[in-house]
């Protein structure tokens, strides 16, 4: 139910909100959710945070991921999430838009979207999909600046140290820009594109902090369930992009059957009903709010 009918709605904090889910036992499964409609569905299926990718956000608006978009474009969906869902949402804030000053607009900017949490990554601009090749990186000690500069920034917002190194410095150059990282003070670390449960599991005993796995499909990481990264020592895993992938290729079935039939017959059955969109966006709750409202003021 979204927020203009939504009863309870959450006044602490998201950035304590989602260190608090950490705090469980149990593994935090985040999805990707590439607008409001998406970050519904999932909050119906019981999932308790959501990841806004960047790769997802530039997709949906027909451009690569390169790090062109700005931070005004970002919170626009942070808000759309935070809105329908409010649920805690944890945000791909690339490489902080800049440096350190740009870094801490950024965070600013973000909390007072609504997100409970960011990850800001390693790499130089223009930056690229971690599972591709020729990423640069900064060097450990610029990054390690913006780290600093981030949590000075942050009221509440949890702080994510993405690190893209072990694909150029191998695990041991990861592992030693983490950690220091992690006395910059990052909140957790965000190893990428990790190949194999040993790497996995090596990263995790050499660096003892809380740890996010990305889970993206078509990537350099194999596929590994939420449980199995849990037993290798992770507590957050997320699938950036699968939500943005799955309404593509809805999308492109539906443009291919239109274009031949001149008519959607053929694929009406993949089609999400009426009756069930509707229940999704909450249609009938805000129709009797606004029936409520306007009897009101009826004298």
């Amino acid at each position: 139910m979204t927020y203009l009918v939504a009863e309870g709605l959450p006044t602490v904090p998201g950035g304590e909100r989602f260190a608090a889910l950490l705090r469980r036992p149990s593994i935090l499964q985040i999805p990707g959710a590439h607008n409001g409609l998406a970050g519904l569905q999932a909050k119906a299926h019981g999932f308790e945070a959501l990841y806004l990718s960047g790769a997802a956000m530039t997709a949906s608006m027909g451009i690569p991921d390169l790090g062109m978009i700005t931070v005004d474009e970002v919170c626009f969906f942070i808000r759309q999430l935070v809105r329908a869902s409010a649920l805690p949402v944890l945000v791909d804030g690339d490489t902080g838009y800049g440096e350190a000053l740009n870094v801490m607009h950024m965070v600013r900017s973000f909390e007072d979207a609504g997100a409970a949490a960011v990850h800001i990554e390693d790499q130089l601009l223009p930056k690229k999909c971690g599972h591709l090749n020729d990423k640069r990186l900064a060097s450990p000690e610029e990054m390690a600046a913006k780290i600093a500069a981030a949590v000075r920034a942050r009221r509440h917002l949890y702080i994510i140290a993405r690190t893209d190194a072990a694909a150029t410095e191998g695990l041991d150059g990861a592992v030693a820009r983490a950690n220091l990282y992690l006395k910059a003070g990052a909140d957790a670390i965000f190893p990428e594109a990790l190949t194999t449960a040993d790497n996995f599991r090596e990263f995790a005993r050499r660096v003892q902090a809380p740890l996010l796995a990305n889970m993206t499909e078509f990537g350099r990481t194999p596929y590994f369930t939420a449980r199995e990264f849990e037993a290798m020592g992770y507590r957050m895993v997320i699938w950036p992009v699968s939500s943005l992938r799955m309404a593509a290729g809805a999308q492109e079935r539906l443009y291919e059957a239109l274009r031949r039939d001149g008519v959607v017959s053929a694929v009406l059955d993949q089609m999400l009903t009426r009756q069930k969109l509707y229940e999704s966006i909450g249609y009938a709750d805000y129709e009797a709010l606004d029936a409520a409202i306007v009897k009101t003021v009826i004298p």
